[in-house]
């Protein structure tokens, strides 16, 4: 008998990221499953597999700025998209224009540095503690009034109400920003963003 995407997703987010799980294995699921997938680390072997998979256009390899000439040939021929996460200054020189930006809310400037970049592919990141949540509802403010496509990593649900309110407020269409939750976080809520047709791109810790 058929299995529902969101009889799958149930399943599958009621499990914890078990050590030594095959990462490609596990995306393979998360999208069958209706979410998209942020490989948090790896390398072209790992792009390749996941072309390989029939995956590329449901996943994105985050790498540090000091790793991109090793995986940008590789990713950009797999149809892999790229997030380039390190030192502000570094990677807003080197990223390439299709790549997304990694931008910390709670960083000095962020929300500076936001307006700067507003009309690129951002991933805008919460960070720990209760002055992070606000920058990242500052930099939400200019973000989701800007064309670019973004994604918003958060595992608090009041931040995850306030981003969906913004992008109401903006008339974001679905398809021009999602959110990122690592796997196994929030279950009940990722289950619940899915099934409400929210785009969901689940983070997988992969060992570079």
């Amino acid at each position: 008998m058929p299995v529902s995407p969101a009889t799958a997703l149930r399943g599958l987010l009621s499990r914890r990221l078990v050590a030594g799980r095959d990462p490609v294995e596990l995306a393979r699921e998360l999208v069958g499953a209706g979410c998209l997938v942020a490989f948090e680390g790896g390398d072209a072997a790992l792009v390749a597999r996941a072309r390989g998979a029939g995956l590329a256009g449901s996943c994105e390899l985050a790498v540090p700025v000091d790793r991109l000439d090793a995986v940008r040939g590789p990713a950009e021929d797999a149809g892999v998209a790229i997030a380039v996460t390190g030192p502000p200054a570094v990677v807003d020189e080197l990223a390439p224009p299709g790549a997304r930006i990694v931008v910390r809310a709670d960083q000095p400037g962020a929300d500076e540095r936001c307006r700067r970049l507003a009309g690129r592919r951002i991933r805008l990141e919460a960070g720990p503690g209760h002055r992070a949540g606000l920058g990242l509802v500052r930099c939400l403010n200019v973000l989701m009034a800007a064309d670019g496509h973004l994604g918003v990593a958060v595992s608090d649900p009041r931040l995850v109400a306030i981003a969906g309110e913004r992008a109401a407020w903006n008339g974001r269409p679905s398809d021009s920003w999602e959110l990122v939750m690592p796997y196994g976080v929030l279950l009940a809520e990722q289950r619940r963003l899915v099934a409400a047709g929210s785009a969901l791109r689940v983070g997988l810790a992969v060992a570079p």
